[in-house]
């Protein structure tokens, strides 16, 4: 029996890889700066765009940021399961333009939809300066607190971009889901799992902390980009 043993990250493409890489080094380098009482996430996470936290990196930083293990984790699985056959297809430059363009997307929706919401609270979109104070006193202020000082993290956006990219691409492969016996489609699959974050993002349900409609913006980019770049299902994957 041969002692050498392949590095399981060896046979990953170049892309997903670093992403992978990154992202971990992102999660753990939070947690050691936590430690030291620097909080990362306050300068990297994303904040509505007129908040007074918002800063212009910070479009591209909350992809590398995570609320906690499962939330890295699960995002990660999906990228080292999904990320592959795409870059494999797509090729390096096209899948990595694909993955920050989705992750962008999903921001952009959450954002619209944060200012839909800033909107119904005070009857603009903006507050001058970021500074909510002087709404303390209006129906809906913990909404607006939310949405001002709440910051936005996470992968999903980008890999809800990946999830639509592979169930277009590749719409029969079957999929072997958690807590599903039998294996299901990979467009079907995409197809429920975006009900069920529309309904849960129109829903609202109290305690509910995921950005829905980020997820959805990374879906909806994802969608628009294979059909803008005219990509088919290849013949000879899978």
């Amino acid at each position: 029996m041969s002692a050498y043993r392949q590095n399981p990250l060896d046979s990953l493409t170049p892309v997903v890889k670093n992403l992978l890489i990154l992202n971990v080094i992102f999660f753990v380098g939070t947690w050691i700066l936590q430690r030291s009482g620097i909080d990362l996430q306050y300068y990297l996470a994303a904040y509505y765009f007129n908040s007074s936290d918002f800063k212009a990196w910070q479009i591209i930083t909350y992809m590398f940021m995570h609320a906690g293990w499962m939330h890295i984790f699960f995002n990660m699985f999906a990228l080292f399961t999904l990320g592959p056959a795409l870059e494999y297809t797509m090729g390096p430059k096209r899948f990595l333009q694909f993955y920050f363009i989705t992750g962008i997307g999903a921001l952009t929706l959450q954002m619209l939809i944060q200012a839909f919401e800033v909107h119904q609270i005070i009857g603009t979109f903006t507050v001058p300066h970021g500074d909510i104070s002087p709404y303390f006193a209006q129906p809906g202020y913990n909404k607006l607190k939310e949405i001002y000082e709440g910051g936005i993290v996470g992968a999903s956006g980008a890999i809800f971009g990946l999830l639509v990219g592979f169930g277009m691409l590749f719409p029969n492969i079957e999929l072997f889901i958690m807590f599903i016996p039998l294996p299901v489609k990979a467009k079907y699959f995409v197809i429920g799992y975006i009900l069920i974050e529309l309904y849960s993002g129109i829903a609202q349900n109290p305690g509910d902390s995921v950005a829905h409609w980020a997820h959805l913006g990374g879906a909806l980019f994802g969608f628009i980009l294979i059909k803008i770049w005219g990509m088919r299902r290849p013949n000879n994957f899978y």
